[in-house]
């Protein structure tokens, strides 16, 4: 008799691709666009795509096993967040009695795909020559802002100048928006995804004085902005970055720059001083 309700339960159970929608459509009431739409592409690429034409009750560990390792050669960023969406969504069929059984339950993300490499910033001579570079063209006020505040690009582009304190003794910003893009249309964000993120963060004296020429010239209220005064659009944010590649393309700067800009910005600050 047990046999044939296990039978019954597995054959009215529904498929991997059907509980993953579900679980997708559940979460989009309560994560940000930006992050439903990461869930989505791993769901469909990690998740759906190697079990989705199985019901779900039927997965097992080794099933979940087999289809990770495809994802363990990707980063190990990459193959961590995977695991937690398995493990959340198969939590998630557990408690909601979809399953009896969880077969996440002894799966780890832990030392799972492709450590990340090293990051060197820029010494103070590359520095230099990349600032000479792009002195007086868009991208150099963004540039400015990753290399001595440590600012990652979604802070930079959504910073205002209500948040720049320029008349301070001791000049500084703050951290309290976040820039995205919904269908290539920016979405400035005052909900940051940690506390920490939300931050005061010191002006050396050559970024107050680029700042404070900026805001001279400036009609917008975003210390970067298109044209019309208003946050960058994600086209037009490649654009911008273009800039610097074109410029800086010879000695590969601009490669360096972004892995300095990121080293700064996991610390929340920048170079401590201006080359």
């Amino acid at each position: 008799m047990e046999q044939i309700d296990n039978a019954t339960f597995r054959r009215k159970s529904p498929t991997v691709k059907e509980y993953c929608e579900k679980w997708l459509l559940l979460q989009s009431a309560q994560v940000r666009a930006t992050t439903l739409t990461d869930y989505t592409s791993k769901v469909n690429r990690h998740i759906i795509k190697p079990l989705g034409h199985m019901n779900i009750a039927d997965v097992t560990a080794d099933d979940i096993r087999l289809a990770l390792v495809p994802v363990s050669k990707k980063s190990a960023s990459v193959y961590k967040s995977v695991n937690i969406l398995y493990k959340s969504i198969f939590a998630a069929a557990k408690e909601s009695k979809v399953i009896q059984d969880n077969p996440t339950i002894y799966l780890s993300g832990k030392n799972g795909g492709v450590p990340q490499k090293e990051k060197n910033p820029l010494t103070d001579d590359q520095v230099e020559r990349l600032l000479d570079a792009i002195r007086g063209l868009p991208p150099y006020v963004f540039v400015m802002l990753g290399l001595y505040a440590g600012l990652r690009r979604e802070e930079i582009l959504a910073l205002q100048w209500d948040s720049v304190f320029l008349d301070e003794a001791a000049p500084y910003l703050t951290v309290c928006r976040a820039w995205h893009t919904e269908h290539n249309r920016p979405v400035i964000m005052s909900e940051l995804k940690t506390k920490a993120a939300h931050r005061d963060v010191p002006l050396p004296d050559c970024l107050a004085k680029c700042l404070r020429e900026a805001k001279e010239n400036s009609t917008s209220d975003y210390v970067v902005a298109n044209s019309e005064g208003e946050p960058l659009s994600y086209t037009q944010f490649k654009r911008l970055w273009q800039y610097i590649v074109t410029r800086t393309v010879k000695e590969r700067s601009y490669y360096r720059y972004e892995k300095t800009s990121e080293a700064y910005g996991e610390t929340g600050a920048g170079r401590k001083s201006c080359a």
